[in-house]
């Protein structure tokens, strides 16, 4: 096939790119930064912008499927950012699918958009949206989501959108990044009684699902298509001895101390509270959404991905983890 992939650039969208070239598909790239070492490897690229309704019209087009993983994550920020990039963005994308005949369209998704704070254990993608949003980002990706799975129309459009859990690898711009940063600087403490269960995803894996899901709805549109999916490792662990795991690879001590759950979601809806009223456009050192992610469970049932995508785990905890401590030793 021809696919295109929006974000291109991204941590999830390089793999992509490169596990699409590695099986012999012919690969456009859509972002707005150059990627020349992608472009070495053989992807096509259009440089622009997705907000841009005429751009994403003329360059979305004579390919047989979308790949769409461009988006803004981050839990603080205007409404107006979240909004353009991840759902009006991914509008002009389903738009230009429809208008250009495009056969497919795979959506990053996020499991954040089920998240209403409280555990989520063996969640199954039966779970409602949530009624209220603790921030921008889950909410905004919730509405692109449903546009997607609204668009699916099998032998013209046909559409899924994956939700992969916390992607984590080798070079990791930022989740990996973030807990060591905060780890080193003494900012790091366990969060709850450090029991919490979360499920996570090694990017091999999270890109696989989307090549997984993409000949899903090549075979059989209406086996897969119209649906959402958790993606994960199939391995959920213990959110604190992971974290610490990964601190003991790069030598940096890991977080001994413990906090109650209650105080620090209250520190951060104060925080929230004052830098909303200062203005302040950095993120708080803590808001109430990074509090229950931190101190609640949420791992999810895959058997949906695995039944009828074929979703599989290429790449173990195990791995994964072995790979990572050799990358954080060089």
């Amino acid at each position: 096939m021809h696919v295109l992939v929006t974000g291109c650039g991204g941590f999830l969208g390089r793999e992509i790119v490169r596990q699409l070239l590695r099986r012999g598909d012919t690969v456009t790239g859509i972002s707005r930064g150059t990627y020349p070492e992608l472009v070495n490897e053989g992807m096509q690229h259009v440089c622009g912008d997705l907000t841009d309704a005429a751009f994403c019209l003329r360059s979305i087009r004579d390919v047989d499927a979308v790949i769409h993983t461009a988006a803004v994550a981050g839990v603080w920020g205007p409404w107006e950012h979240f909004y353009s990039i991840n759902k009006l963005a991914t509008d002009h994308v389903i738009a230009a699918c429809q208008a250009n005949q495009i056969r497919h369209l795979v959506y990053t998704s996020s499991p954040s958009v089920t998240f209403d704070s409280k555990h989520q254990q063996n969640l199954d993608e039966s779970a409602p949206y949530p009624t209220t949003w603790l921030c921008h980002y889950p909410h905004t990706k919730a509405m692109a989501e449903q546009a997607v799975l609204a668009a699916h129309s099998p032998g013209k459009l046909n559409t899924v959108a994956l939700r992969p859990h916390l992607i984590w690898g080798d070079d990791d711009p930022h989740i990996i990044p973030r807990i060591l940063d905060r780890a080193r600087r003494g900012r790091l403490r366990i969060v709850g009684d450090g029991t919490n269960q979360v499920d996570t995803v090694h990017v091999i894996n999270a890109a696989a699902a989307h090549l997984d899901a993409l000949d899903s709805l090549d075979r059989d549109p209406n086996r897969g298509g119209g649906r959402a999916y958790f993606i994960a490792q199939d391995e959920p662990v213990n959110c604190w001895d992971w974290i610490c795991e990964i601190c003991e690879m790069a030598g940096v001590t890991p977080p001994k101390r413990k906090i109650r759950y209650e105080t620090v979601y209250r520190i951060g809806a104060i925080l929230e509270s004052v830098y909303r009223i200062l203005g302040r456009k950095q993120e708080p050192p803590m808001t109430r959404f990074v509090a229950a992610q931190l101190a609640k469970d949420h791992y999810f049932d895959i058997s949906a991905a695995k039944e009828r995508l074929g979703y599989r785990v290429r790449i173990t905890m195990d791995e994964g983890l072995e790979s990572l401590r050799k990358s954080l030793e060089k």
